[in-house]
């Protein structure tokens, strides 16, 4: 039985591996088109240029030339998550990126008017370049298919919704063509949202297509929704109203356009950007911050009896993590909240904040005021449980209070900071923290990311506020 992570897992790996298997075909194409010079054809023309080009000069011009290439490929859209392409139109797009790129290497040497005693190597480099990649990508397709079909690795348990031709064509498509990666659990002809709910119950869900380009808006919304909650794929089969959308990518089966809604950017080279910025950033500050973690935690066994470090269990996105932080608050703290609840002082939200809370250490007055408390959530940052930046981790008592539209914020991972915490940190009413981080999750980029960061740290240094 297959989750809608190990969907989305399956496919992440496939796509993420497409570049740096591009990357060495085009070396393995190099290296034939050397071979093929000095080996076969030398017998027929004399080999020139090995005085002058050495295997080793020759490889390192081939790695160069070889990421020139990766940038036309990238620009042909041959890198994009968003679109699936046929395998013709790969084959197409893989040759004109490789003329692209080889006529920019031609006219390079023209301009620096170097002699090239062996046009082959150009000419031979284009020709493997294209054959090589190519193969590269079919035997990554087949080799997909064949796990899809032998082991239901990534596979799409499907819902279709409708009852007309359109809707017949898919379910036959589906049911014909097991390596297509879809397995289908049921067509409704009509259903409302309580009998999808019921189906998701009872089945393993995880991806609805609607077929039918005419269904009742209202409930298109519904559906909408409540796949966003329960992280299930949804696509439809588009009218023209409905392919204005910011966040979507498209399929094509069997011809049929299918449009799938993403409530974030976070998806495909984004998510590889956002993960790569985590890694170097979580790395960069548990290095440099290491020397003050052993001060701090002598500080705390001195202070009061307990663990320096706590466990405090959050949601992060769809599923419980253990939040790491420095330890401000006495032993047992988290069995006395119950009694503290009368006392909460954010009577606007599901949270939980009291101020002059009885249960916070000497030491953790201080650690909280500066935040850091906060600084070993880098840990959870690098092991993948959190983002460095994102939606406040909230506590799983309080998201069983959250209204439909406050579970947006779960669509991402939690962050160590966030548009709201650097916005208003807890002081800020709860809708709006909720609006912030919406608005932060549909409209995410990189840069947003690190201006967050940058606020962050000046707000350390000039928020006082517990």
């Amino acid at each position: 039985m297959y989750s809608i992570d190990t969907v989305r897992k399956a496919e992440f790996i496939f796509n993420t591996l497409t570049l740096p298997i591009d990357f060495v075909m085009l070396l393995l194409a190099g290296i034939t088109t050397y071979v093929f010079r000095t080996k076969i054809l030398s017998s027929f023309r004399p080999v020139l240029f090995t005085l002058d080009l050495p295997f080793e000069k020759y490889m390192f011009l081939v790695a160069l030339l070889s990421l020139v290439l990766i940038g036309a490929f990238a620009i042909s859209g041959l890198y994009s998550l968003r679109y699936r392409h046929g395998m013709f139109q790969e084959f197409l797009k893989i040759i004109v990126a490789s003329s692209a790129g080889m006529m920019s290497l031609i006219i390079y040497i023209f301009i620096r008017q170097e002699l090239f005693n062996s046009r082959f190597l150009v000419l031979g480099a284009w020709f493997f370049a294209i054959i090589f990649v190519s193969l590269g990508r079919l035997i990554m397709r087949q080799l997909q298919k064949f796990l899809v079909t032998k082991y239901n690795f990534g596979v799409h348990q499907v819902l279709v919704i409708g009852n007309d031709e359109i809707s017949k064509k898919i379910v036959s498509e589906i049911l014909s063509r097991p390596k297509s990666g879809y397995r289908l659990v049921k067509q409704a002809a009509n259903p409302d949202i309580q009998d999808i709910q019921l189906l998701f119950g009872q089945n393993s869900i995880d991806e609805i297509i609607l077929a039918d380009p005419n269904f009742e808006p209202k409930l298109v919304r519904e559906i909408v929704d409540f796949c966003h909650e329960n992280h299930i794929i949804f696509k439809f089969v588009p009218n023209i109203y409905r392919t204005l959308t910011t966040n979507f990518s498209l399929d094509i089966l069997n011809g049929i356009p299918l449009f799938e809604l993403r409530r974030t950017a976070l998806e495909g080279w984004g998510r590889v950007t956002k993960r790569f910025l985590d890694i170097i950033a979580s790395l960069f500050f548990i290095i440099i911050l290491l020397p003050i973690f052993l001060i701090i935690a002598i500080i705390i066994k001195i202070d009061s009896s307990g663990p320096v470090f706590v466990g405090l269990e959050r949601i992060s996105k769809n599923k419980k993590i253990k939040l790491i932080k420095f330890r401000s608050m006495i032993n047992g703290a988290e069995n006395m909240k119950q009694a503290l609840l009368p006392f909460n002082e954010r009577k606007d939200s599901p949270l939980f904040k009291l101020r002059d809370d009885p249960r916070v250490t000497r030491i953790g007055k201080y650690l909280r005021k500066y935040r850091i408390d906060e600084f070993p959530q880098f840990f959870n940052v690098l092991t993948g449980d959190l983002s460095v930046v994102g939606p406040r981790p909230h506590q799983p008592d309080e998201i069983q209070k959250y209204q439909k539209h406050h579970k947006r914020v779960l669509t991402i991972k939690a962050g160590a900071t966030g548009l709201a915490q650097v916005s208003g940190s807890s002081d800020l009413p709860f809708e709006e923290e909720v609006s912030l981080d919406t608005n932060y999750i549909e409209n995410w980029s990189l840069w947003w990311d690190v201006k967050i960061i940058a606020k962050t740290a000046i707000k350390i240094f000039n928020d006082r506020s517990v």
